[in-house]
């Protein structure tokens, strides 16, 4: 029988049992390839196995697997023909209906749509970004040194996996630096490395929420991110209205059982919670068996006045689960953070980080040990705390001169961010669309709305500004208003 294909087909030995395997891969070659083109019909099993002088079965194995793999397709009554593999994926996602979700997706995720996206695209020449720090002030000679040491006492141990509660050296640098800086209560054992402070969030929700019961109290407006990864793991979320001392804390539901708070730097709005609410906060905890969340997020960044201490070090019953991260006072993509964790809860927490990812990048955490640990850390912060002074004050300036009776400053110490309250009416998004198109980027309050009824106003990061374009900027933004 004449041979089928104008290239030859070369098969082991009878009786060696991977006549079937070299088949298959060697018609995939040939689709892949072009030997075989889009649209060609492939020989009947049956002939196919009488020219290669193996079995019927042998050739059917061979067909199913490449119709499984998608290169070649059955037509009823036809054959089979090689599938044109620059159309499929276009074919494929013509057939499907992307705008109804799919069944097999938990009910959470059918109608998430993603949590708001600033307007950060492209190159703006003033960029009030919000939560990114100034990365060309960062001393990566430094860094790059301490990795390099790291990596080479890496190479002499062991390929082991590590601890997922995180390095001991790092936790031990993270215990002294918080201790000293923020006069929280802890020492290395308390200390739990994680991705960035968003993973220590993930890894609450997964160990607190029971689905449809846990009820979790947010600051409103607050910040999407915690909200969107409890709502996934099944809380009902309510918003409770922050004022000029922080949460109002008589309006939590009384059954809450988690409550989220930024104390030092309300996000986005900026304002400090008072002593006399961190007391009736942590006493509402108590008295509920509730867990408080304590994001500090940018304390480091004060610029005025002695900071008021922790929630966690006013803590005395085990209430607080203190949140911090390294991606303000360093960079971002270092995607280190870390919690201090009560200790009725850490086991579970601990457990929970090694089942999502076991634990973090080693080196990354050996290079921020010594960089803890050799001062540099302090250093940077102390340098950092200066140029965004600067700017800060720039930006105060520039808003009491140019934004008098449009723009009310929220009254903040710190942090790496100013927000601001429309006095106008001029809804903030219809003006962050002209602000844009005059390359200006900022940010609008009414994306950080919870529950509640959205602020007018912007919010004004100072991490990616130059101090010498402040001026320029607002006033630009103000001439937007007419």
């Amino acid at each position: 029988m004449d041979h089928p294909f104008e290239f030859p087909l070369t098969l082991p030995e009878r009786g060696s049992r991977q006549r079937m395997a070299a088949l298959h891969g060697q018609l995939r070659a040939a689709i892949l390839d072009g030997r075989l083109k889009p649209g060609l019909r492939l020989p009947a099993t049956r002939e196919l196995a009488e020219a290669l002088e193996v079995s019927r079965n042998t050739v059917v194995a061979a067909y199913d697997l490449l119709l499984g793999e998608g290169y070649i397709e059955a037509r009823r009554g036809a054959g089979n023909f090689v599938v044109d593999l620059a159309m499929r994926g276009s074919d494929r996602r013509a057939r499907i209906d992307v705008s109804t979700p799919d069944s097999r997706l938990a009910p959470y995720w059918r109608t998430f749509a993603g949590l708001p996206k600033p307007m950060h695209v492209g190159a703006y020449t003033y960029d009030f970004r919000l939560g990114i720090p100034d990365s060309q002030s960062f001393p990566y000679d430094i860094w790059r040194r301490l990795s390099a040491r790291a990596l080479r006492n890496l190479s002499k141990a062991a390929p082991l996996y590590d601890l997922a509660q995180g390095r001991l050296p790092l936790r031990q640098a993270i215990a002294q630096h918080i201790s000293f800086a923020r006069a929280v209560s802890c020492e290395a054992a308390d200390v739990v490395v994680t991705s960035g402070a968003q993973q220590a969030f993930d890894l609450l929700a997964r160990v607190l929420v029971t689905p449809g019961s846990t009820v979790v109290a947010v600051e409103d407006p607050g910040y999407p991110p915690l909200r969107e990864v409890f709502r996934a793991a099944g809380a009902r979320v309510i918003g409770v209205p922050v004022d000029e001392e922080g949460l109002i804390v008589e309006q939590l539901p009384r059954d809450t059982h988690v409550i989220y708070v930024t104390p030092s730097h309300q996000f986005p709005l900026g304002v400090v919670m008072s002593p006399r609410r961190r007391v009736e906060l942590l006493e509402f905890a108590r008295s509920r068996g509730a867990l408080v969340i304590e994001d500090d997020y940018d304390s480091e960044f004060r610029y005025s006045g002695r900071p008021l201490d922790a929630l966690q070090t006013l803590d005395r019953d085990d209430t607080v689960c203190y949140v911090g991260t390294f991606s303000k006072c360093l960079f971002p993509t270092l995607r280190l953070g870390y919690a201090v964790v009560p200790p009725w809860l850490r086991t579970a927490f601990v457990n929970a980080k090694h089942q999502a990812d076991w634990h973090g990048d080693v080196l990354a955490q050996d290079t921020l040990a010594a960089f803890i640990a050799e001062g540099h850390l302090v250093r940077h912060v102390r340098h950092m705390r200066k140029v965004y002074g600067e700017r800060r004050e720039m930006l105060l300036d520039a808003l009491r001169r140019y934004g008098k009776g449009r723009l009310q400053v929220c009254a903040s110490d710190a942090g790496l961010h100013l927000a601001a309250n429309l006095l106008v009416p001029i809804d903030a998004p219809v003006l962050l669309e002209r602000a844009v198109q005059a390359g200006i980027n900022l940010e609008s309050l009414n994306a950080y709305a919870a529950d509640g009824v959205a602020v007018n106003g912007f919010a004004f990061g100072l991490g990616m500004i130059d101090a010498a374009r402040v001026d320029e900027a607002i006033r630009k933004l103000m001439k937007l208003f007419a």
